[in-house]
């Protein structure tokens, strides 16, 4: 071969592919791996809606393969394209993987006789002086989320012909609103076997059909959703694990950085309203009422548990 000939370029497999199986992979060597170390295994263990006891080892599971899906986006999509998303999704569900593990391994021991509940709640405790593990939730998610929000508007602006600093700026703002409300939504949903992975799997395959080269890493972040979902789903549903807020925060960061790492910013914007939206109206309303009074989503809530 000619010295000056090109040379061919590696070959890396299709972003979603790598992103989905890196997901499934992680998730599935993690929570099965878990299993074996007794003094670990038991002290992830809880007791469910239903009595029975069950293990976090599947949420912690979820977390790192939501880690290694967002790891696995800068060598999918390349040094250019991939490495501020990967950072990105990297920041967003580690930081929100570690809160949730923070919260579940205290399992309220220091949020005293009457736990706080809700946003409202723990920042009511907040202004009194008391910092509850929800508190710790929300500033570190928030830390993570405004991270992966300031280098998805970076990209973004480095992609544009004019920089305009005030629009980076609410770019980064509307992207960070958006990881960190659907985090905490899927934690809300996290209360019935199965639900938070079905929501999960509702928000980010429709990212998939987006074929565009600029939605890449959004459709590579959704596809590694899905992958973590699948891995997760057969334990959660047969109520032998569960995601706990580690795997619920994490899944939900992801499924939330896969929204906001969209070109679209009709779509980013929706999304943040969407997830503000949910968190709020969680406030004042049950989610699991509004499911068991609503005939398709009770349905939809069902399948899989022998409830349909």
């Amino acid at each position: 071969m000619s010295p000056h000939a090109p040379q061919a370029r590696p070959h890396r497999p299709e972003g979603a592919v790598s992103t989905a199986l890196a997901a499934l992979g992680t998730t599935l060597s993690w929570s099965q791996g878990i299993a074996k170390f007794d003094a670990v295994a038991r002290r992830l263990e809880r007791v469910n809606f239903r009595g029975r006891t069950v293990s976090l080892r599947g949420g912690v599971g979820v977390a790192a393969g939501a880690v290694a899906a967002s790891a696995q986006l800068g060598r999918a999509l390349g040094a250019g394209a991939g490495m501020r998303p990967a950072a990105a999704a990297v920041a967003a569900t580690g930081a929100a993987g570690a809160a949730g593990l923070i919260d579940d391994l205290d399992a309220g021991a220091h949020d005293g006789d009457t736990p706080a509940k809700g946003l409202k709640g723990h920042l009511s405790a907040l202004a009194r002086g008391r910092v509850t593990t929800g508190a710790v939730k929300i500033a570190v998610i928030g830390s993570g989320a405004l991270v992966a929000g300031v280098l998805l508007a970076r990209h973004r602006a480095a992609a544009a012909p004019i920089g305009r600093p005030a629009a980076t700026a609410l770019d980064a703002v509307v992207s960070a609103v958006t990881i960190a409300s659907w985090a905490d939504v899927h934690n809300l949903l996290d209360l019935r076997p199965g639900r938070a992975l079905k929501a999960a799997a509702l928000l980010t395959a429709p990212l998939l059909a987006d074929r565009r080269r600029a939605a890449a890493a959004s459709r590579a972040l959704a596809a590694g959703g899905l992958g973590a979902a699948a891995a997760a789903l057969p334990g959660d549903l047969m109520e032998e694990t569960m995601l706990g807020d580690t795997g619920a925060n994490a899944l939900g960061a992801l499924a939330g950085t896969a929204l906001a790492a969209h070109p679209a910013r009709p779509v980013r914007v929706a999304a943040a309203a969407a997830g503000t939206g949910l968190v709020l109206a969680s406030e004042r309303v049950s989610f699991t009422r509004v499911i068991a009074r609503t005939p398709a989503l009770a349905a939809l809530d069902a399948v899989g548990r022998g409830e349909a």
